[in-house]
């Protein structure tokens, strides 16, 4: 069997999603390289910043900041941001903020807005836990995201496509306290 390590694997050192005023709605980080609370909610306005003026919309901008590799998207008043070194593949990078954006979209039914997105906190953090782990990408596709979010119906027989919004946040309240109790 191969000896895969960290180094050989792409990475990624943050994910962020803010609002249009570039406040948290969910993030994480898989890097220590803001050491401290104020030093990743200053880096979070100043890559809001940088990106503001840019039109992101139709598809994935990347820039280079701060001897990062910033990989961008905005979907109505949320902005996604994927953040990894500057050795990282950019295409790879795409892919994942790509996933990440689509699997948000599946999982809010096309609401994807803030108000939504924080009725659906739990959806989305768990999304960004299916992406990435410890900095480590293990997904990219949008429906294997959306549907590992949504893996048990609240009956077991329906669908996730076929859920209520109240069944799909109780399953994934579900999915996320089974996780917890591993």
């Amino acid at each position: 069997m191969a000896d895969f390590s960290k180094e050989s694997c792409p990475s990624v050192k943050n994910i962020l999603l803010l609002d249009s005023e570039g406040k948290r709605v969910a993030v994480k980080y898989f890097s220590d390289d803001w050491p401290t609370n104020a030093s990743k909610l200053a880096y979070e306005k100043s890559v809001f910043t940088k990106t503001l003026k840019t039109n992101a919309r139709a598809e994935a901008e990347i820039t280079l900041f701060d001897g990062y590799i910033v990989v961008y998207k905005f979907v109505h008043d949320l902005h996604f941001f994927v953040t990894a070194g500057d050795d990282e593949n950019e295409l790879i990078l795409a892919s994942v903020l790509n996933g990440f954006s689509d699997s948000v979209g599946l999982l809010l039914r096309g609401d994807v807005e803030k108000r939504t997105a924080l009725e659906n906190l739990d959806l989305i953090l768990l999304c960004i836990d299916e992406i990435i782990d410890g900095g480590i990408i293990l997904e990219t596709d949008a429906n294997t995201i959306a549907g590992k979010v949504a893996t048990n119906a609240v009956d077991g027989s329906v669908p996730f496509s076929e859920q209520t919004i109240t069944q799909a946040l109780a399953t994934a309240r579900e999915h996320f306290a089974r996780s917890l109790l591993k």
